[in-house]
Parts: structure tokens; sequence; C-alpha cells
């Protein structure tokens, strides 16, 4: 079953909201992806587009489909009060929303959680944003990397002598997709028991800053002297924990623990180092880290290229690993016999890889099928059989703008 008796409005665009919906969609719920007139989500405007003769009007693109996998496209005008009445009647018959609009927003339309909750008592409401529905941040625009930096990750990556260093990946969006795909899951366990819905509030600084390991207790207690400086490619509370270059220019990634140092010690051949004043303790091979990088990678330029550094890790069971590039990923027999990467086949762009969802379940297979839908495309069978329209109806809906499609080809317009 898992969440397949259960309808979704899913308000939202780019990665963190569409994330959250999508894992419900994989978990088979019904999700009615809600997009906005007259483009639909700003992701159709990122990543790659359809090159197929013949589509080159599609809405389509890589970066939509790998966060929408599963779901059904309304496309509506809610400046228009039409679109907005058409929302409420499906308000009605959900039992969650999600949106991440700027707070505020969903308001001034009438849609607040205290309005949605007197359509729809029962309902679970989710709202993602970057700093939360409260607090003094409430009111900013942001996105990932303006998360990350107001809860100081950010300030905690580069080298130090630099500025810090940007994260080319959505951390703090698939974190807080996820944070909100697992809160509404266990919202909807509470409706189930008790007959009451609730309102959910998550943000990007408050999954960013759930992530620090140990050092807000740290800095909280000693102050800002406890906080580590950047340390590059080096982890700064412990040594060897890093990243470290091999003879062939390829990086292997290495983290030991204390009780773990005798076997990289063992490894390189190196016993001698045990009694090395510079790392005798952890916190002496935390200090001397940047020495201890040069000895190791001097072994590893004796030792030949990178199979033969994790082989000889390895041997010795020290935790480490090849530090891929993106296509060894997409290729790695690992990555594709457990299904961590599964392929999808797009109308309108073809076949290509898309990460899956990180869980697996003995009682639950997602469609291994699901595709993303092309925008508006599921308009008519949206407003038929849910809110009872009439073909007529649904037609001047169209004419008039207040419902908008894809006009690429087999879209709903069929242009």
């Amino acid at each position: 079953m898992m969440l397949t008796d259960f309808r979704v409005l899913d308000l939202t665009q780019f990665v963190a909201g569409p994330t959250a919906t999508k894992i419900m969609a994989e978990l088979g719920a019904d999700v009615i992806k809600v997009e906005l007139a007259p483009a639909g989500d700003h992701g159709r405007r990122s990543g790659l587009r359809s090159r197929r003769p013949g589509y080159e009007r599609s809405t389509q693109s890589t970066y939509f489909v790998q966060h929408n996998l599963g779901k059904r496209s309304l496309a509506l005008d809610l400046k228009d009060p039409r679109g907005q009445a058409i929302l409420r009647d499906l308000v009605r018959r959900a039992d969650v929303v999600v949106e991440n609009f700027a707070p505020g927003v969903l308001a001034r339309m009438g849609l607040a959680y205290e309005a949605v909750r007197e359509l729809n008592p029962r309902i679970v409401m989710c709202s993602i944003s970057m700093a939360g529905q409260s607090g003094p941040l409430a009111d900013q625009p942001g996105f990932d990397y303006m998360g990350s930096a107001y809860a100081g990750i950010t300030a905690s990556i580069g080298e130090a002598d630099r500025s810090p260093a940007m994260v080319p990946v959505a951390i703090g969006d698939s974190a807080t997709g996820l944070a909100a795909a697992m809160a509404v899951g266990f919202a909807l366990l509470h409706a189930a028991k008790t007959g009451e819905g609730q309102y959910i509030d998550c943000s990007l600084i408050d999954t960013y800053v759930h992530m620090h390991e140990d050092l807000i207790p740290r800095v909280g207690l000693r102050g800002a002297g406890a906080k580590f400086p950047r340390s590059g490619s080096q982890h700064p509370n412990g040594g060897p924990t890093g990243v470290y270059r091999t003879a062939d220019g390829r990086f292997v990634s290495i983290m030991v623990l204390p009780y773990q140092w005798p076997r990289i010690l063992a490894a390189m051949g190196r016993p001698e180092l045990a009694d090395d004043p510079r790392f005798r303790s952890p916190r002496d091979r935390r200090a001397n880290r940047e020495e201890l990088k040069a000895i190791i990678e001097d072994w590893m330029a004796e030792l030949g290229d990178r199979d033969s550094v994790l082989a000889a890790l390895a041997a010795e069971r020290v935790p480490c690993a090849p530090v891929l590039e993106l296509d060894e990923v997409i290729a790695h027999p690992h990555m594709r016999e457990r299904g961590t990467i599964r392929e999808v086949d797009d109308p309108d762009i073809g076949t290509f890889p898309v990460p899956a969802i990180p869980a697996r379940f003995s009682a639950w297979q997602p469609d291994a099928s699901a595709r993303a839908p092309r925008l508006g495309e599921h308009n008519e069978e949206i407003l038929s059989d849910l809110l009872g329209m009439d073909a007529d109806a649904i037609a001047a809906l169209q004419a008039s703008g207040v419902l908008v499609s894809d006009p690429g080809p087999g879209g709903a317009n069929g242009a």
C-alpha cells in the first residue's frame, strides 16, 4: 500500500519541495503538481532540453524530469480567481499540500494554513523555505547557498588562506526535501490516529544547522576560539583524514580514527611513525596533518596508481574510497546493481540516468516506468475526474489562459 491512498498537492519548484513530493510519488501517492502559468516550474528552464526533431518546443528538461518523476501536472494561473477556486476545490480532496513559495505568498491568495484547514481539517500542509516561516530572516528570499552561508557551513569549506568555497551540489535542498517527506509521513500517521491534520515548517537553514557534527556544543561552550580553521583537503578534526593524490593524478579519500592509526602504518610499512612525536597522539596528528599528508602522498607516489593504493589500504582494513568523477559514479557497478542510479525514458528527451530515492523497502518497489509530466499534461484528467468539470468548461479555461499546457508534440495542446 505505502502511500497509494493519499493525494498530494505539490505547489513547489526547483529542488527542495519537488524532492519531498517526488519521494511521495515514488512511494505511490497521487501527486498533482500545480504549476504556475504560463511557463510552469522554473526547473523546466534548467538542465538539458530535447534535441529530437519536432520536440524543440517541448518544455521538458533533464532538471525537471529528475525532480518530478511520477507526478501529474495541472498548470494554472493562480493570479486568476478562477485558478484559485480550482486550487481550493482540490485542497478539499487532498491529504497533503506541500509549497515552497516565499513566506506570505499563499496567504495573499487566501490559502494560508488557517484557510486551508477550514477547507479540510485533516490536511497536512508543509511549507519549505530558506529561513522558515518565523524569525527575523523569514521574509528573506534565498536558495540553498544562502542557507549554507547562514548556517555556518560555507565558512568551514575551502583553503585556510583563501575565501570560503561553494559546494556545487544542492545538499541543503535535497536534505530538506528528505526531511519534509519524513515529516509529512509522520504527520499522516498522526492524522490517521487523531483525525487532525497539522502544519509543518521546514527550512534550509534548520537543515544545514542540523548537519554540524559536534561544533555547535563545542563553540557554544568554549567560544569562537574553538572553531576549526578551513583546512582544504584535510579534515580539521582528524589525522590522517582527507583527500590524497596518487601517482596517476587521481585521488583517494581516507578516514582513520585513533584506534585505526596502526592499520595505516602497517599498510605503508612505516611502524616507526607510531613513536614519532609529531604523530604520537590524535592531537599531534591533527596539529601536524600537513606533514602527515606529505608522508602519505610520498608513499602513494612510490606505490603507483590509485587502484594499487586502494588495494594496499583495503588489505589492512583502512577506511578508504576512490574519489570518483561523476561519469565514474554513473557507470559504477555498485550504483547500477543497487539501483542508486536508474534510467528514465522520457518521450521528449530520450533515455538518461537519474538518482533513485535513497531508501529501499522490502514491501514496496517504485515504478521503474514512472516519468515526469509535460506541462499541464493532466489538466483535463484532473479537472474532470476530481472536480467533475465538463469538456466545455475545461476548454473555456484553456482558451482564457487560466489553464496552460505544453505546446510540444504529444502535449496537452497537441500542437
